[in-house]
């Protein structure tokens, strides 16, 4: 059965057998029209909570949307990387503008810790027009920052960081730390000391074990 396939595969996803969610999440995306039709018809509203980034999840329920979510998460977690990105890029052709897809997509792209100038490029233009109006859109935000940096426009960077930061309400705590961090590194880039250890400073009273601040600030 698809939704069966489909709960076992996040099931063992949360348990940490990825291989076995994988194969079970294959198997749902190959009968995608029949995923949700047996839960409807039982009453079932299976909505699964699923981490997209470390700041952020989103909620899916049993359809192909939410099966290559998964899958491309699973696919991530065994460092399968071109198996991932094709997931999300099938995505793409279904919902263009789905900007859960499109936070996971960014993710991925910028795995690396120097991503390429091609993948700083591409996340740029997969976050072009995103507003501000969640936290998915906020962490969307995020990775532009990183690209920005990553291709040196750091005042870009900058400016996409400090728009993010002026609205607090709503966003999970770390996605906020996130966000200091990468502008915190952004600082230092642009050689402005002063700013970069403000900003690790206020960082480090809110969350002291978050990344390498307690390095960066000498402690």
């Amino acid at each position: 059965l698809a939704d069966g396939a489909f709960l076992a595969g996040f099931l063992s996803f949360k348990k940490g057998r990825v291989q076995e969610a994988i194969r079970y999440l294959t198997g749902a995306a190959q009968h995608q029209e029949q995923l949700g039709l047996r839960l409807s018809r039982h009453g079932i509203a299976a909505t699964m909570s699923l981490e997209i980034t470390e700041e952020v999840a989103a909620h899916v329920g049993p359809d192909i949307r939410g099966v290559l979510l998964a899958l491309a998460e699973a696919y991530q977690a065994q460092e399968q990387y071109p198996e991932a990105i094709r997931c999300l890029q099938r995505l793409r052709l279904l919902e263009s503008g789905d900007v859960v897809v499109k936070l996971s997509l960014a993710e991925l792209l910028m795995e690396a810790e120097n991503p390429r100038k091609e993948t700083c490029l591409e996340v740029v233009h997969l976050t072009e027009d995103i507003k501000n109006q969640s936290a998915v859109h906020a962490a969307l935000l995020l990775y532009k920052a990183k690209a920005f940096r990553g291709l040196h426009l750091l005042d870009a960077a900058q400016d996409v960081l400090t728009g993010v930061l002026r609205k607090t309400k709503d966003r999970p705590a770390d996605l906020l730390h996130a966000l200091r961090y990468e502008r915190a590194l952004v600082y230092e880039e642009q050689r402005e000391p002063r700013k970069a250890r403000t900003e690790l400073e206020k960082l480090y009273a809110e969350a002291p074990d978050y990344e390498d601040v307690k390095i960066r600030l000498g402690l």
